[in-house]
């Protein structure tokens, strides 16, 4: 799973779902994810289709899922969102 997800794609999704996403009890939410950080800022999370991404010092993530249809509903929409200018 190692480099499967481009840091500055994942970092650019992140902070579009800030800037545009509509702000819930779970976070900012755009376009069917969810984007939030821990208290310290050092971790970010993306949730969405089932599926958990943590990313974290160095560039480093850990994806959660039940199921290959998550994951790839997941990045897809993790991709299109990362890839709007």
């Amino acid at each position: 799973m190692k480099n499967e997800i481009d840091s500055k794609t994942l970092l650019r999704a992140y902070e579009r779902i800030q800037q545009d996403g509509e702000q819930t009890e779970q976070g900012k939410f755009y376009q069917g994810l969810y984007a939030y950080s821990d208290l310290d800022g050092y971790t970010l999370y993306l949730q969405g289709s089932g599926v958990l991404l943590r990313f974290g010092f160095h560039n480093t993530y850990h994806l959660d899922y039940q199921s290959e249809k998550n994951k790839s509903d997941f990045m897809n929409k993790l991709l299109s969102i990362g890839k709007e200018p």
